[in-house]
């Protein structure tokens, strides 16, 4: 069976449903197949019009429309915040914003009875792609179609019969495209018949003009592809009780995910959030060569919001250091033209729990150079493979990527110095290196985090920030706080390639947990600026 599988990537839904107020507090759960629909023709018309004509995607979308989905929900904790919005002068209004908590869950909807061909398949998996949120725009997602494994626990209520631990929601649904055409001829004559009536009532002998049935036949969609891009607002003026071509299905749904709150159960999924991405704003942004300065300011921010929490002090309970770099990566981002800190990823190999993630979202802003601050704004929770991508325009992070080749993008510290013998000459290893040269080094540290050895590896003297050839002497490369072993101030940078692709981030040396000695994927393994 066909599935998308959707992952919150805040741990949080927001979606309001079509018949309730924001302030009621009401939750569409689960998410409609109307609204799912919807969202993918959003992210069509928004991010892939170019590449998927509008027969295709109508295609994909009577398909769909077709059937019911069922569902595989994750546990749900429901909850809200309570905001005063300003209105204008000194008055304010209250909102709540209500939201489904699934955690680290993933939401898999299935159509038991959807057979697409090949291009159908392709053009939904790009849509699928290229979603950045379902529900509410703060309900940031990711979306996958997958193959069905899962255990469907919300369906149909028709066909199913409901048990003591499920109860009857209302759900949202388009109306099949082969009953749309009865449909619409029925809402037609309902239409003609009460504005006939209205005329009536205000001049007795009245009859519809040809302009009363024009307006008429044009509040209805034609098909359900066009119902589909109705704007709320316009359905609203013209008296709609719900969207056109969209009909009340009965689900049968679990009991805990509606009412009652559920604690979550931590081990319901063996997918971590390892990562997170924020992007920054200022109105003097750092360059690059401040990577270290900069992911030291957001490491004191993340600790003084999160009381010290371990993945970004680095240490356990005990005051001891950690083992194995399993605390926070902070790895600074320029995937602009001119070299500026565009963004500022975050990597835990042991993962952010609830505790850290909420330190992350709080996380607004750090001082800046010269009074100007630096602003953050989280874009996305997720895995490497989740988020790695070469399009940044699409929230693609290049330090997840995966690449064969790569390339410093800052400087490598070594951690250990040149060894000698008493007579003075390099001691070399078994392949001839010096050890303790920062070649040498380099090798070390990559095999110590997992990585294979490289079969080419090749000093490069400089990286490109805003066109321009940068040496490594030009980046800052000391703590201003804190220790950390290392052989010297001086960086040094290298182009590497491994035998298969290997998967990022790779940061290593000294200062890795603040930005140094991280290297950028090149995907056309074209040759780095190197010395030979």
């Amino acid at each position: 069976m066909l599935a998308i599988e959707f992952e919150l990537l805040g741990g949080r839904y927001h979606a309001t449903p079509w018949d309730r107020h924001v302030n009621e507090g009401a939750i569409e759960w689960p998410p409609s197949p109307w609204r799912i629909l919807r969202a993918l023709l959003a992210t069509w018309h928004r991010k892939a019009a170019g590449e998927i004509s509008p027969d295709r995607v109508q295609t994909l979308v009577d398909a769909m429309a077709s059937g019911l989905p069922v569902y595989a929900l994750p546990a749900a904790v429901r909850a809200h915040t309570r905001q005063y919005v300003p209105l204008y002068r000194d008055k304010t209004t209250k909102v709540f914003d209500a939201f489904a908590d699934v955690g680290a869950g993933q939401i898999v909807v299935g159509w038991p009875d959807l057979e697409l061909g090949g291009d159908a398949r392709d053009a939904l998996a790009t849509i699928c792609q290229r979603i950045g949120y379902l529900g509410r725009a703060e309900s940031w997602a990711s979306a996958r179609v997958i193959e069905w494994t899962a255990a469907a626990n919300a369906m149909p209520a028709a066909s199913h019969e409901t048990g003591p631990d499920q109860e009857i929601v209302r759900v949202l649904a388009p109306v099949p495209p082969s009953d749309y055409g009865p449909w619409r001829a029925a809402e037609v004559d309902e239409l003609a018949t009460r504005i006939l009536a209205e005329k009536l009532a205000k001049k007795p002998g009245s009859k519809l003009t040809k302009k009363d049935r024009q307006r008429i036949d044009a509040m209805v969609a034609p098909d359900i592809f066009a119902a589909l891009h109705a704007e709320t607002s316009d359905l609203r003026k013209q008296g709609w009780s719900r969207p056109p071509g969209s009909r009340w299905v009965a689900y049968a749904v679990p009991r805990d995910g509606r009412d009652a709150p559920v604690r979550r159960d931590p081990r319901r999924s063996s997918r971590r959030i390892t990562a997170a991405r924020l992007a920054i704003a200022s109105a003097v942004p750092p360059r690059l060569t401040m990577a270290m300065s900069l992911a030291e300011r957001v490491r004191q921010c993340l600790l003084k919001i999160s009381d010290g929490h371990a993945v970004f002090l680095g240490r356990a309970a005990d005051g001891k250091p950690m083992d194995g770099n399993q605390h926070t990566f902070i790895l600074c981002e320029a995937n602009g033209r001119h070299g500026l800190i565009t963004h500022v990823s975050l990597y835990a190999p042991m993962g952010f729990d609830e505790a850290a993630r909420s330190a992350i979202r709080k996380a607004r802003r750090v001082w800046g150079h010269d009074a100007h601050d630096v602003l953050l704004v989280l874009e996305r929770f997720g895995t490497p493979e989740q988020m790695g991508g070469t399009n940044p325009r699409l929230g693609d992070s290049p330090v997840f990527d995966s690449s064969r080749v790569w390339r410093s993008r800052t400087p490598f510290v070594p951690t250990r110095h040149p060894k000698a013998s008493t007579s003075g000459q390099p001691r070399l290893d078994s392949s001839g290196l010096q050890i303790g040269s920062p070649e040498h080094d380099l090798l070390r540290l990559l095999s110590a985090q997992g990585f294979p050895a490289p079969r080419l590896v090749r000093p490069m003297s400089s990286t490109v920030l805003g066109g321009k050839e940068t040496r490594w002497s030009a980046f800052h490369t000391l703590r201003a706080r804190g220790g950390g072993a290392r052989a010297g101030a001086r960086g040094y940078g290298f182009h590497i390639e491994f035998p298969t692709a290997v998967r990022g981030p790779i940061a290593v040396g000294y200062g890795a947990h603040f930005g140094l000695g991280s290297f950028e994927p090149v995907m056309n393994d074209e040759d780095a600026p190197v010395d030979d």
